[in-house]
């Protein structure tokens, strides 16, 4: 069989670039054309680079000719909602459709279970909850699954996503449990999330995989199928030293939520709410559909990620 021509946009990026590193380990072989608005200077002879934009739809012409596979990757995930939209909604319609012109044959698009809105959330799978996004970048991305879902793709839907790059979690958590020192409703709030190495592991799967993870198609969760609980997800960032010291007390809901509106800083009362609260769903459909295991867990794989969060802290991402 010939090599696989695989199309990954977002490549530098955080799961990008994650991808990237999979494709190279898994499939040396692949032909990648590697798509970015702003491409390393120096390419690999598997790798070649295309400079695209999703937000300029004139820019995609041609990146997808020739293809088998496209992995779409790329988001914006800011409170910018007119660019929330030109990038995650026109500019995934106008990739998938260079896709369906250039007669590619497997689309896999990545997108967020921020989708689900409010919750709290504890357990559904796919098709057991109505999406309700409440920000510009959560009702962008699912307007841009739209496509993708027509064209017969698949769509995965991450929770939270951790991993060397990741500017937006930990960062997150370290600035909330700044202005809110203590353990936050006892610590017991469960959420979804997934190690970007892992994460990485299942969009290779999906894109370059034979038998049922060939034939996925809809939409499918895409994280650790067991829920990590904040007060576990605390300790463990004590113990790599991301965070100073563990929680004196555990204050009431109401508590948490007048101090973190309280004291300065960026993380707002939603996200405060996604990290603390209970958002997990279901996810063993997609590792059994892609044939391969979700490993242990993203607690698991924080070492690996230790040193890039002691020195980001909880930086504003930008």
């Amino acid at each position: 069989m010939s090599a696989p021509r695989v199309v990954v946009t977002g490549a530098t990026g955080f799961v990008g670039s994650a991808v990237l590193r999979r494709l190279a380990v898994q499939a040396p072989e692949a032909a990648v054309r590697a798509v970015s608005r702003t491409p390393p200077p120096a390419t690999g002879p598997a790798v070649r680079w295309a400079d695209a934009d999703l937000a300029a739809a004139a820019s995609l012409r041609g990146v997808c000719e020739g293809a088998d596979v496209l992995l779409s990757l790329a988001s914006y995930v800011g409170p910018d909602a007119a660019r929330c939209a030109a990038v995650n909604t026109d500019g995934t319609g106008a990739l998938v459709a260079e896709a369906r012109r250039a007669g590619v044959r497997r689309i896999i698009q990545l997108s967020t279970c921020a989708v689900y809105g409010p919750g709290p959330h504890r357990g559904p799978d796919v098709g057991e909850l109505t999406p309700a996004p409440v920000s510009p970048a959560s009702r962008s991305r699912l307007a841009g699954e739209g496509p993708v879902l027509d064209a017969g793709g698949l769509v995965l839907r991450a929770g939270l996503v951790l991993g060397t790059g990741d500017r937006w979690v930990v960062p997150a958590l370290v600035d909330a449990f700044r202005r809110v020192p203590a353990g936050w409703g006892g610590g017991e709030g469960l959420a979804s999330f997934v190690d970007v190495g892992d994460l990485a592991r299942l969009i290779v799967a999906f894109g370059l995989g034979g038998g049922d993870a060939a034939g996925a198609s809809g939409v499918l969760h895409a994280h650790h199928p067991e829920p990590v609980r904040n007060g576990d997800l605390v300790e463990a960032l004590v113990r790599h030293r991301v965070l100073a010291g563990r929680p004196a007390e555990d204050w009431p809901w109401p508590a948490c939520l007048d101090a973190l509106a309280g004291t300065p800083g960026w993380v707002s009362e939603r996200q405060f709410t996604l990290l603390a609260g209970d958002h997990w769903y279901r996810a063993d459909t997609a590792w059994r559909l892609a044939g391969i295991a979700p490993g242990p867990g993203p607690l698991a794989r924080l070492d690996r990620a230790a040193r890039w969060y002691r020195e980001r802290g909880g930086a504003l991402p930008g």
